[in-house]
């Protein structure tokens, strides 16, 4: 349940209220983001009564939360995650433009392809370092020394980056270099580690697993959101269908559906989305249409040799033409990029 508090209403009001449910065993915390103050009230098996918190001191309304996922429900304001200092923003009525290669190859190569994707108009750079594959022959990645470039590449182009922790022992070493964290499909419902990531302070990025309904996306959500980290953005990243013709089936509905349920921000992965190259501009197009909150996209500079997903990855001066035409896209549709 969500007790509602007068605008006028004291620390004291929310704490004291806090203290009520502790001693009715009832797990409670403040709701950050609110206008007035709020505090949710995670019932699990028991029965929350609202008239045991209605008659406290300010409050104003006690709502009882039918979805399950009352932190990452919808709210008036969008969140908005600021990345050095406020510099780059994702959220609210920014498009913002994710960009880099599947996984970290080599110094050299991330060098050139975050100078590459920061000239054609990307704010924030990707890349993978501990990488999950499907065969356990193919290549994992370079692990702590992929952080290590990484943050190189940082340092000399000034883009933060996003990269993926697989378990807690990655989550640590990712914690301490990337700028956002993501927690990619497969664990998407690894309850343990979610419950980690939402200890830390750093944003996370979490895709969609691939059956996962949008109830399970944003449920998977709050129990990131229930440790304490606000910083959450949705990557929807396409789903399992009976379709032979791609990878995946890019799931665009469950981004209208997301946004209109949840105050985080929803970005889209067209290159695991359908897993062709020539279908990533127009579904970024189509992303930015809906809008989504952006998009984060696979670019290689020699897709011949990458060592990963080659195949989804688009040339730097295919990701330049794109961002012109987003830009473009942006005096119609009203975001900022």
């Amino acid at each position: 349940m969500l007790i509602l508090f007068e605008p006028g209403a004291r620390g004291a009001d929310l704490t004291r209220a806090i203290r009520q449910a502790g001693k009715l065993g009832l797990k409670a915390r403040r709701v950050p983001g609110l206008d007035a103050g709020a505090v949710a009230i995670r019932c699990g098996d028991r029965s929350g009564d609202p008239g045991d918190f209605e008659k406290l001191p300010g409050v104003r309304l006690v709502v009882p939360v039918s979805r399950p996922y009352p932190r990452a429900a919808r709210r008036r304001r969008d969140t908005v995650i600021r990345l050095q200092g406020g510099r780059v923003l994702v959220g609210g009525n920014r498009f913002t433009v994710i960009a880099g290669p599947c996984v970290v190859e080599d110094e050299a190569s991330v060098l050139r392809i975050a100078r590459a994707v920061k000239k054609a108009g990307a704010t924030i750079l990707r890349g993978g370092a501990f990488k999950p594959r499907t065969s356990p022959y193919s290549f994992q990645g370079l692990g702590p020394e992929g952080l290590r470039i990484l943050a190189a590449a940082r340092e000399e182009t000034g883009l933060p980056f996003v990269t993926e922790a697989l378990d807690s022992r990655s989550l640590e070493a990712v914690a301490r270099h990337a700028d956002i964290i993501q927690i990619g499909a497969r664990n998407m419902q690894n309850f343990p580690l979610l419950r980690e990531a939402g200890r830390l302070r750093k944003p996370i990025l979490l895709k969609r697993g691939q059956s996962a309904t949008v109830d399970e996306w944003l449920m998977a959500a709050e129990y990131i959101l229930s440790e304490g980290n606000p910083d959450v953005i949705l990557c929807e990243r396409g789903i399992r269908t009976m379709s032979g013709h791609t990878r995946n089936t890019l799931d665009l509905n469950a981004v209208c559906i997301a946004r209109r349920l949840s105050h985080l921000p929803v970005i889209v992965d067209p290159s695991h989305g359908t897993g062709l190259r020539e279908t990533i501009i127009p579904l970024s197009r189509a992303a930015a249409a809906l809008p989504a909150h952006g998009i984060i996209v696979e670019v290689h500079d020699r897709p011949q040799d990458a060592l990963c997903d080659g195949h989804q990855a688009l040339p730097p001066v295919l990701l330049a033409g794109l961002i012109r035409d987003l830009r473009a896209m942006a005096k119609i549709s009203g975001y900022r990029m």
